[in-house]
This record gives structure tokens, C-alpha cells and sequence, in this order.
């Protein structure tokens, strides 16, 4: 009885080894943000402001599908106001948009500390009455067994022309006093997954 129970074990464990390691790649809050710097050109001179969208909430999927939701309550534009009206509070934790893209983890799973990869990920927006996507080459670096550093592959910079475009945006940043932006809107990503 012991010896078929050793025997089954012994035919079990290869099978194990050949099976393929599903990652669960998630995005550490606490560690992921994006910056952007934006140039105010409606005054008597350009100025420079720097906005940050904080705690990065996201994942891969085990088909590769690696979707980012945004909310308000990740920028800093909040803290810019004294005081809100009250549908600014329902909307603080509303998501605003979310970012998906394909993501293969087991493009992850191959890299050994300290390599890197650069992949061009195609970031589509899903939020209402919006239909856009962007091309954006990321470089991805293997800092632990369970770590990937996420940044730019190369300078990466949003359009304020489109950004001005987008009503909503448009909203936010006339509140925010921007009636006219540079169209050059550099933006800095430093983000770490994690493998839970």
C-alpha cells in the first residue's frame, strides 16, 4: 500500500513540474504613480505646475488582459480645492476611466533579476462616449522574485491639444485655472507589480 502510494507521488510530481505557473501581476499602490507637468500659458508668462496621480490600482489577468482604473481620488487635484461642492465627493471614488491593454505575463515570469524588457503596450480608454487608444513603449525590469519596476521605455508626453479636446478634462482644468496648455505634457511613470 505504502509502495503504490510512493509510486503515485513519484508519477504525480513530473506533471506538477510541466504544468505552467499562473502569475497573479498586481500593481502596489503604495508604489505606482504617474507625473505629469503641464505649462499654464493664459498668464503673463508660462508657468510650470506638476500634478501626480498616486496609488496606482491594477492587474494582469492570466489571459494577459492588464487593466488600470482611474479615479479622482488618485490625483492630487482634490487638495487643490478648499471646499467642494458635494457631487465632488460622490465622484471622488467613482472610476473615471480605465486603461486596458495586453500584457502576456509570462513575458514576466521569464525575466531573471535585474533583466529588462521594453514592450509597446496599446492603451485603450474605456469610459462613456470615449473611443481612444495610444501606443505606449514600456520598459519592464525584474528587481526581486516577485517584483517588476514598470517605467517609460522612452520620453513619453500627452497632447494638451487633446487634452483640452476632452470636455471633461477641459472641466477639470479650467477649475483648476488652465484656460490654455502647452501642447507638450511630459508625463513620468514609476510603477512596481507585484506577484501575489
Amino acid at each position: 500500500m505504502r509502495r503504490r502510494a510512493v509510486k503515485a507521488l513519484f508519477a504525480v510530481i513530473p506533471l506538477l513540474l510541466t504544468l505552467p505557473v499562473q502569475a497573479d501581476w498586481q500593481l502596489d499602490p503604495g508604489q505606482s504613480r504617474v507625473q505629469a507637468t503641464i505649462t499654464q500659458l493664459d498668464g503673463a508668462s508660462p508657468q510650470t505646475h506638476h500634478h501626480e496621480v498616486r496609488d496606482l490600482q491594477g492587474d494582469i489577468s492570466p489571459d494577459g488582459t492588464l487593466r488600470l482604473p482611474l479615479k479622482l481620488s488618485q490625483t492630487d487635484l482634490l487638495s487643490r480645492f478648499s471646499d467642494l461642492p458635494p457631487w465632488a465627493g460622490l465622484l471622488a471614488n467613482t472610476t473615471l476611466v480605465t486603461l486596458t491593454a495586453q500584457m502576456p505575463p509570462e513575458r514576466l515570469d521569464a525575466l531573471d533579476i535585474g533583466e529588462s524588457l521594453v514592450e509597446t503596450l496599446t492603451f485603450r480608454v474605456q469610459a462613456d462616449a470615449v473611443n481612444q487608444q495610444e501606443a505606449v513603449p514600456l520598459r519592464f525590469t525584474r528587481e526581486g522574485v516577485n517584483q517588476v519596476r514598470v517605467t517609460h521605455a522612452e520620453p513619453l508626453a500627452m497632447d494638451g491639444k487633446a487634452l483640452m479636446a476632452n470636455s471633461t478634462v477641459r472641466t477639470v482644468l479650467s477649475m483648476l485655472g488652465y484656460q490654455q496648455i502647452d501642447e507638450h505634457v511630459p508625463v513620468t511613470l514609476n510603477a512596481l507589480l507585484i506577484n501575489r
